[in-house]
């Protein structure tokens, strides 16, 4: 298991006030991405794991789901960096079918890819890189980001460089 800093399992100020927000899909035009207003349970992160991976073997310690896409695609905070804070983890998307991928290299950078109008399916199942930017999104983004805002496309490329394994190593843990 990769320890992280501090509670790792407390609930992010950052993702409470995403999970205020009203994300409208707009009959396939807008954002399809359903927030929580807490970490899905360890039980239920490890439930899922198993059954996405068919590896009964695993245990979910690895993430921390906090929202998802319509059709039950998972999106995460990938603890793989040691030591570092929940908020300093990669933003992974896994979709109900099979797809998966980085969505943002942290917390921060993945507020300004919703403030700009876009979640982690569209980023990994579409690789859509422009929405319609949503005005509290970026209020929120401005108020939590530790990180400048950027083009979607340079924050997604730089962080699926940095963890261009990623679907590799999840290939490596199905059965």
């Amino acid at each position: 298991m990769i320890e992280t800093t501090g509670d790792d399992h407390r609930f992010l100020p950052a993702l409470a006030d995403v999970a205020r927000v009203e994300f409208d899909y707009d009959e396939g035009e807008g954002v399809d991405y359903e927030p929580y207003a807490a970490f899905d349970s360890a039980e239920e992160t490890t439930h899922w794991l198993r059954q996405w991976t068919g590896n009964h073997e695993l245990d979910g310690d690895a993430y921390r789901v906090f929202g998802q896409d319509g059709t039950g695609g998972l999106a995460a905070l990938w603890c793989v960096r040691p030591g570092r804070p929940l908020a300093d983890q990669p933003v992974v998307f896994l979709g109900s079918e099979g797809d998966r991928g980085v969505v943002a290299g942290n917390l921060s950078d993945f507020l300004w890819v919703l403030a700009d109008g876009l979640g982690p399916m569209e980023v990994v199942e579409h690789e859509q890189y422009e929405g319609r930017p949503n005005a509290a999104l970026t209020e929120l983004a401005e108020r939590h980001a530790t990180t400048p805002r950027r083009a979607v496309r340079e924050m997604v490329t730089e962080a699926q460089a940095e963890f261009a394994t990623f679907s590799e190593d999840l290939d490596k843990l199905c059965r």
